[in-house]
């Protein structure tokens, strides 16, 4: 056994239809946000005692959340008002937003030049809607917002070489777009397989780990853009996660319920764990080598342990 069921968090119920999506911890603080989009709002754990600890309202469609440990922030993306947000733990009250491009989605931060990157999912009714907004954290403005080819999915920063990578959906690719000159792109990463979705770095290997909705988990050389090496998915994934400690990848299937387990060095499948139909996203607590998977019908979070 890999991962261990270690606990379970109650979380509010839905107040509408729909579920949760994206979520980040605070290393530090030990806190878990996730997105909960059927409320419009951030739920808070602890990832201490794994107990709710309250929630930040008023976040239209909420998607995503990202934490900077360095600037010590919370940044939230939120697909309905298009807005991303931005606050302290120490002043939820104080949570400001910022006007980006449609639905932003994916969120990446480049905390050198503190700068960050919403991939906005757009709509396919409008043409020119697919885009990544950048926002000077700082500032609290946005600096550009850049078109991209189609709609985007989620979205990393690579600190060593100061790039951020945007996953589109289709046409299948990779997009690469440097912190150094945020106005455009720089180039992009062909993916051999349909619809990419969830996306991670091993910045060790520079390795890309692209899931793929066409059930295939590719890994690519992030800086040639070549193809390392495929995994056959048991469905169609959404949310991964990286863990550079245990050399494991998470992988979120919400159809029928799974996170699959692969060994990264040898890129196979080493277990795969059943949660809940829907369950399509993930926490990562890297500190406490904790996995979070979050239960829609259920309302709830359940913990698992990476016993290695």
């Amino acid at each position: 056994m890999i991962l261990e069921q270690i606990g379970e968090v109650q979380l509010p119920a839905h107040d509408k239809p729909g579920g949760f999506d994206h979520a980040a911890v605070h290393s530090r603080r030990q806190r878990l946000y996730v997105a909960h989009t059927a409320n419009d709002g951030l739920d808070v754990v602890d990832c201490a005692s794994n107990s709710y600890i309250g929630s930040i309202p008023h976040l239209e469609g909420v998607a995503g959340a990202l934490v900077s440990e360095e600037h010590d922030l919370v940044f939230t993306s939120n697909r309905a008002e298009n807005t991303v947000g931005i606050f302290s733990p120490d002043r939820e009250e104080a949570l400001i937003k910022v006007k980006v491009g449609q639905k932003p989605n994916g969120l990446a931060y480049d905390p050198g030049r503190r700068l960050l990157l919403a991939a906005n999912v757009g709509d396919p009714a409008r043409p020119g809607s697919f885009s990544v907004s950048l926002v000077d954290a700082s500032a609290q403005t946005i600096v550009a917002d850049i078109p991209v080819s189609g709609r985007t999915r989620w979205v990393i920063f690579d600190g060593e070489v100061g790039s951020f990578y945007v996953n589109i959906a289709d046409p299948p690719r990779i997009a690469v777009i440097e912190a150094s000159n945020p106005g455009s792109v720089a180039h992009t990463i062909q993916v051999p397989a349909a619809g990419p979705h969830g996306l991670d770095l091993d910045a060790g290997t520079q390795r890309l780990f692209c899931a793929c909705d066409g059930k295939v988990l590719v890994v690519l050389d992030a800086r040639s853009g070549a193809v390392l090496a495929q995994a056959d998915l048991s469905g169609v994934p959404d949310v991964i996660f990286f863990n550079r400690e245990r050399r494991h990848l998470y992988v979120a299937i919400g159809e029928p319920g799974l996170i699959e387990v692969f060994d990264t060095d040898q890129m196979r499948r080493v277990e795969t764990v059943r949660t809940e139909d829907g369950a399509h996203t993930l926490g990562f607590n890297l500190d406490r080598q904790t996995v979070y998977a979050f239960l829609p019908k259920t309302h709830r979070a359940l913990v698992y342990a990476d016993r290695g």
